[in-house]
């Protein structure tokens, strides 16, 4: 179920499922012990649980006496994801303005040449009033009210 839902918001399955487990252990697990009960191998344990520590998902936690890292969800699970989740979507917007503006740059290059393709100029106006909606998304994700939303 986890893994199904964090790849359908673009996180991918592993994400998922590693979140669901340790949201569901009492204490913390290591590396290791989420690789073997989950059945995946440490390496893409590791990478997926990178991702959840740099979204404030998940944290490292020391036991004292091992050296093993070992892993737990943050302690206001609901805020850690809501926060998650604006950091993720916010780092796809800004992936998605850098490619726009690429294309637009270059479209504009053949526009301003004199290339008046009427294809041309078609996907440079589609490719201009994405990016107008991409800057009310990120401008809407800004917005002080989502803050207090995702703070509390």
């Amino acid at each position: 179920m986890g893994g199904r839902t964090a790849q359908e918001l673009g996180l991918g399955r592993i994400v998922g499922q590693i979140l669901l487990y340790l949201y569901l252990q009492d204490g913390e697990r290591s590396l290791d012990k989420i690789g073997t009960d989950l059945g995946l191998s440490k390496a893409a344990v590791s990478v997926a649980i990178r991702q959840l520590e740099s979204m404030g998902i998940v944290r490292q936690v020391w036991v004292k006496g091992d050296r093993k890292k070992y892993y737990k969800t943050a302690d206001n699970i609901a805020s850690a994801v809501r926060q998650g989740l604006l950091t993720f979507l916010s780092q796809k917007m800004q992936a998605v303005t850098a490619e726009l503006d690429e294309i637009d740059n270059q479209l504009e290059s053949a526009v301003v040449d004199g290339d008046q393709d009427p294809e041309t100029d078609f996907v440079y106006r589609r490719v201009r009033r994405a990016k107008q909606l991409g800057d009310r998304a990120a401008s809407m994700l800004k917005n002080p009210i989502v803050d207090f939303f995702v703070k509390s």
